[in-house]
C-alpha cells in the first residue's frame, strides 16, 4: 500500500481569493477551502476575525481591505488558537491594530500547547506557511474575555465593540472545535463570523475538539438566526437557508464521526480498525471535500480518545503527527 502524502504536504496549488460584501459593514475573505477571515468595517475602526497563517498572507488580506476602507484596523479577533488562524497577526500592527482579542479558553490553550501547535501546523501545511521566517513567534492576546466557563454551564464573558455605526458582539458560545472557540456576531445585520465552529464543504478538523458538546454549541449558533455566515472554511453563506445548510453539514460531520468513535471503542477496536470503521460512514458523505484526507486521521484519533474518556485533547506535536499518520495512512 502506498503511503499518502502527510497531511497537506501534497497540496501546493494556490487558491482563488474572494473578498465579498455580505451586509452594510461586513465582508468575507474566503479561499476555496483554505482558512477564511472576516472583516467588519465601521466609521471609526475595523475589526478582523482571524489573522491568517503568516504576515505575507495577512498583507494580502489588508490589501483587500484597503480597496474599500482606509480606517484603522484596530481590533483583531482570534476565534481560536490554531496557528493557521493567528500567526499573521504581526502584519496588522502597522495598520493601527492595538487590541488582539481572545477568550480565556483560547489564552489557556496558547499557554498549554501553542508552541507545539505552531511547529505541528507548519509541517502539516507547507503552502500556507510560505514565508514563515517572518513570523516573530506566538500570537498573544492583549484583551482576554474572562467570565464563566460554558463547559461548566456558566455564562461566559462577553465583549461589545462599537466600531462606529456598527456594534460587534464577541463571546464563546460553548466548546466545539476547541474549548475556547469565539464568535463575532453583528446582530443588527444578522451576520455571524463562526471561526471553525462551522465549516461548509470542507474537512472539519476535530483534533482538539470537544465532540460531545459541539452539537449543543451549534444549536446556540442556530438560535441566533443568522442570515449570513463566514465559516472557518468554505464559501460565505448568504441567506438563512444556506446558513442552516452549513450548520447541518458541520453537525452531521461531528455526530457521524463521534458515533463511529464510540462504536469502535465499544467493540474493542484498535485505532487502525477504528479509522476503517469511520471510513465506512464518512467516505460516502464527505470523501470529496477539501482536506478530507488530511483531517480524517486526526479526527478519528480524537474521536477514539474522547470515546475512551480522554476529555482534554492530547497535545499534537510534530512527532506525534508523523507517528499517527504512518500508523493510520501508511
Amino acid at each position: 500500500m502506498t503511503t499518502k502524502a502527510f497531511a497537506s504536504q501534497g497540496d501546493l496549488q494556490d487558491k482563488k481569493i474572494t473578498f465579498e460584501r455580505l451586509s452594510e459593514h461586513c465582508w468575507a475573505y474566503t479561499a476555496e477551502g483554505d482558512p477564511n477571515s472576516g472583516v467588519i468595517i465601521g466609521e471609526r475602526a475595523i475589526l478582523v476575525s482571524d489573522a491568517t497563517a503568516t504576515p505575507a498572507m495577512a498583507r494580502d488580506l489588508i490589501r483587500q481591505i484597503r480597496t474599500v476602507s482606509d480606517k484603522p484596523i484596530q481590533y483583531l479577533l482570534l476565534t481560536h488558537y490554531h496557528a493557521v488562524r493567528v500567526l499573521g497577526a504581526s502584519a496588522f500592527a502597522a495598520e493601527g491594530c492595538r487590541d488582539i482579542i481572545a477568550s480565556q479558553g483560547t489564552y489557556e490553550l496558547i499557554v498549554e500547547r501553542g508552541a507545539q501547535d505552531m511547529k505541528s501546523e507548519m509541517e502539516r501545511f507547507p503552502r500556507l506557511f510560505r514565508g514563515a521566517e517572518e513570523i516573530p513567534g506566538l500570537t498573544w492576546p492583549t484583551l482576554v474575555i474572562g467570565g464563566g466557563n460554558p463547559m461548566r454551564g456558566e455564562v461566559p464573558g462577553r465583549l461589545s465593540i462599537d466600531l462606529g455605526g456598527v456594534k460587534v458582539q464577541i463571546w464563546n458560545p460553548g466548546p466545539g472545535h476547541t474549548r475556547g472557540d469565539t464568535i463575532a456576531w453583528v446582530e443588527e445585520e444578522k451576520v455571524l463570523f463562526s471561526g471553525d465552529l462551522v465549516e461548509y464543504e470542507a474537512g472539519v478538523y476535530t483534533g482538539d475538539a470537544q465532540l460531545e458538546e459541539w452539537p449543543a454549541t451549534l444549536d446556540a449558533l442556530r438560535a441566533l438566526g443568522a442570515e449570513a455566515l463566514v465559516p472557518g472554511r468554505g464559501e460565505a453563506m448568504k441567506g438563512r437557508a444556506n446558513v442552516e445548510k452549513a450548520l447541518d453539514y458541520t453537525r452531521r460531520w461531528v455526530t457521524t464521526l463521534y458515533q463511529a468513535g464510540k462504536e469502535a471503542v465499544a467493540a474493542g477496536m484498535d485505532l487502525k480498525a477504528a479509522i476503517a470503521h469511520a471510513r465506512k460512514k464518512m467516505d460516502p458523505v464527505f470523501g470529496h471535500v477539501f482536506i478530507y484526507e488530511h483531517c480524517l486521521p486526526f479526527d478519528v484519533s480524537r474521536a477514539y480518545d474522547e470515546a475512551s474518556g480522554i476529555k482534554n485533547p492530547r497535545i499534537w506535536t510534530a512527532e506525534r503527527d508523523k507517528e499517527m499518520w504512518q500508523a493510520l495512512q501508511g
